[in-house]
């Protein structure tokens, strides 16, 4: 009486399909969802320059947003983050700045950020 229970190939070759069709469905799910995670850094800081441009033209009432960088409103990432900023728009009473991603799941991506708080994604088929 041999009672040997053991797996075959063929049990390990179907366990192995199962998990592949698994991974198959989860990567490009999960790829969306870093992408999407990694977005909210750009609406963050481009909310935070928002704030900075406020605080720069409340002084200056005449000039508006004139002559504003992101040194002058105090903005840094600290070489830290997966976008660049920059300020591209700039007159007495209008501002644009830009975030464009430069590094992980966000390469491509470009959000905008205007005076009046509104922020735009520049390329909404970025995560289809």
């Amino acid at each position: 009486m041999n009672n040997n229970r053991g797996v075959t190939l063929i049990e390990l070759v179907i366990i192995l399909v199962v998990i592949a069709i698994v991974a198959s469905l989860a990567v490009p799910i999960y790829t969306r969802y870093l992408a999407k995670s990694q977005q909210t850094e750009a609406q963050s800081n481009l909310g935070a320059i928002y704030v900075g441009m406020l605080a720069y033209s409340a002084p200056l009432e005449l000039d508006g947003f004139e002559g504003a960088t992101l040194d002058k409103i105090a903005f840094s990432t600290d070489g830290m983050s997966r976008y660049a900023y920059s300020i591209v728009n700039v007159s007495v009473g209008s501002f644009i700045a830009r975030a464009i991603g430069i590094s992980g799941q966000v390469v491509g991506d470009v959000w905008e950020i205007d005076e009046t708080k509104e922020i735009r994604d520049l390329n909404p088929d970025f995560n289809q």
